[in-house]
């Protein structure tokens, strides 16, 4: 086990290093510049803010300099925000994105697991067809949809919660977690409703009832850790994803996360911003990945030799 946990965290490394060179040379490639929307500066003056920025360098020294600063947990200054550092800026927005992010991940979860069992236990029921109702509609309407359609309904209409920001305590969490988590509850209903049928139908399963033992434990003792191993190999990449935050849910209700600075540093050319904010994604994209191998490793004892 511990060459296996070894050999994805080697992995994983390589796979952050080839994000950060891939995502600095791309940034350095698009037309135009951080300072190239700026107005009336002359070129003295423009000169000095790139030199500054040690823009005026060769490339290789530009990527050698900021790796050197990776290293020592350092990401640059801002370009957009002179005041600020890419890190100060990370740091005022990360909380609010984890925080709608550790929900929406629970509720889809929870409510995604049960949809999906309860429909492969009653197929052709109510609760199959409450399960694919739900399925239908979380994949099939985007979340820009949803999102005014609920604040329109339960804020401005019924008046339940609040329209968005972050000044209501529990109650601003409500829509943004319940419209950012329905798509996954979609997708986990669906991964856990055809892994428990296919899993019911296991030999080991059908042994376990030829026993005598119950219904009940069959299902939480046998099956569900067969029917469970696509939605870990689901909940990485998809955890990841919902707690850095997503850029249209921050948009939509006015969440002050990070999800919202990239676009924004994408236009401007903040490089630093840019790399910071794609380091940050990565980053837990690889931490989450690494430990649904390893969860699904310890599950499957078979998984831990594919390479």
């Amino acid at each position: 086990m511990l060459r296996f946990i070894l050999r994805r965290l080697w992995d994983g490394g390589l796979t952050l290093a080839a994000l950060v060179t891939l995502t600095f040379f791309v940034m350095r490639a698009a037309p135009g510049g951080p300072f190239s929307k700026t107005r009336k500066l002359s070129a003295e003056v423009l000169a000095n803010i790139e030199r500054s920025f040690h823009l005026d360098e060769p490339l290789w020294q530009q990527f050698a300099r900021y790796v050197w600063g990776l290293l020592r947990f350092d990401l640059g200054p801002s370009m957009r925000f002179r005041d600020y550092s890419v890190t100060d800026i990370l740091m005022s927005g990360l909380p609010y994105s984890l925080t709608i992010g550790f929900w929406a991940v629970a509720v889809a979860a929870v409510v995604g697991i049960a949809l999906g069992v309860a429909g492969a236990l009653r197929r052709n029921g109510w609760t199959d067809a409450l399960a694919g109702t739900v399925g239908v509609a979380g994949i099939a309407v985007p979340i820009f949809v949803i999102g005014p359609l609920a604040q329109l309904v339960f804020a401005l209409k019924l008046g339940w919660l609040p329209v968005g920001g972050w000044n209501d305590g529990w109650r601003s969490l409500v829509l943004p977690v319940l419209v950012l988590a329905l798509p996954n509850i979609a997708y986990i209903s669906r991964l856990t409703r055809s892994a428990m049928i296919e899993t019911l139908r296991e030999n080991y399963v059908r042994t376990a009832r030829a026993k005598g033992i119950g219904a009940r434990a069959v299902i939480w003792r046998h099956a569900m850790t067969g029917a469970l191993l696509p939605v870990i190999a689901y909940l990485g990449p998809a955890t990841a994803a919902i707690i850095t935050g997503s850029i249209l849910i921050e948009t939509i209700f006015a969440v002050p996360g990070i999800g919202r600075h990239f676009v924004d540093a994408a236009l401007a050319r903040d490089y630093p911003l840019v790399m910071g904010v794609t380091i940050t994604y990565g980053g837990f994209l690889i931490v989450f990945n690494i430990l649904t191998d390893v969860l699904r490793g310890w599950l499957d004892p078979r998984l831990r030799n594919d390479r």
